[in-house]
């Protein structure tokens, strides 16, 4: 993290940074509440050590300075009800982070327990890989009252739609168990290039993650990957191109697009897995066609329990203006 502090010239704490002087910070020992319970250790330091690189806290987890009711755990541990944790002094330098802006998105739903937004296309979830902030990061940073606030699910940077957030660690966890059980529906729309002719069509190929030499994250389908399972259903077709929805059975990163370019059908915009050339063509109006300049997939309908009544709860997000606009531009003449 550039962004932080040069470690202090001290020897006493490798995990403490350099700061202007300041009150001493101390060891804190913090008694587990209910809803922050069955969290990994790990997991729940990141959180309260804000701006501490990863690596920092990892370092005094295997040091034994992070104690658990006066012993050792490992980074896996999770939290109980009632755990006393010891956190030594781990500090950040008063100029270190960057303040975040506080934002607000469109909500699609919003109790004591949930939070579920449309997320724009271009904004990241979360901080991380060369992005400052992301969407937890402005809503926290608005909502500073919010005792917690994680995200479920992630969706891709260039992915608009519904992004579904918890208001408590009850309701993280119940989310997460359906999603491990299969019982959270999700469903994107997204257009395609390609001749596409099947109503309804299933794609199960294996998926491979893997980094490239430059630190990119990527997919690819190999044999020996995390089985994946995507349905598609043809929508309506537009000329060269065709609007599907695809389910997702399961949730592989990038699983909708490396399975549809993969199939001979990439998504319009995408710049990893996509047609690059028609891309660059796409970015610019062609007769009454215009221009498309974002990738065009969508988190378009979400159904799931709701984890305190157990109702079903079944949410959409309409299409964005320029995914709609590219739309209508295809059905008149001269495309």
């Amino acid at each position: 993290m550039k962004d932080l502090a040069r470690f202090s010239g001290e020897q006493a704490n490798p995990a403490v940074l350099d700061r202007p002087s300041q009150a001493p910070v101390q060891v804190r020992l913090i008694t587990i509440s209910g809803e922050e319970a069955e969290q990994r250790i790990d997991n729940y330091l990141l959180r309260i050590c804000k701006g501490v690189p990863k690596s920092h806290i990892y370092r005094v987890l295997r040091s034994g300075e992070v104690r658990v009711n006066k012993g050792r755990v490992d980074q896996t541990y999770r939290l109980k009800e009632g755990d006393v944790v010891r956190v030594p002094p781990v500090r950040v330098a008063e100029k270190a982070t960057h303040s975040v802006p506080g934002a607000e998105f469109e909500i699609l739903l919003e109790d004591s327990h949930l939070l579920v937004i449309n997320k724009p296309a271009g904004v990241a979830v979360h901080g991380g890989s060369g992005v400052s902030y992301g969407v937890i990061e402005q809503l926290r940073a608005a909502r500073p009252e919010a005792r917690f606030l994680e995200l479920v699910h992630r969706l891709d940077r260039e992915t608009s739609g519904i992004l579904l957030l918890a208001k408590k660690r009850s309701a993280l966890t119940n989310l997460h168990e359906q999603i491990r059980e299969g019982q959270l529906d999700k469903r994107y729309l997204t257009l395609v290039h390609g001749d596409w002719q099947n109503t309804r069509q299933h794609v199960k190929l294996p998926l491979f993650k893997y980094t490239t030499p430059e630190g990119e994250r990527r997919v690819r389908v190999q044999a020996d990957g995390m089985p994946s399972h995507t349905i598609f259903s043809l929508i309506r077709r537009y000329g060269e191109f065709a609007l599907l929805e695809a389910e997702l059975k399961t949730g592989r990163t990038h699983q909708i697009r490396v399975h549809l370019a993969s199939s001979g059908f990439p998504i319009v915009g995408d710049d990893k897995y996509g047609d690059f050339g028609l891309n660059r063509a796409l970015q610019k109006p062609d007769g009454s066609r215009i221009a498309l300049k974002r990738m065009f997939l969508h988190a378009h309908q979400i159904t799931f329990r709701h984890p305190e009544s157990g109702l079903p709860v079944t949410l959409k997000a309409p299409l964005s203006p320029e995914c709609m606009r590219f739309l209508k531009s295809l059905e008149l003449p001269n495309n």
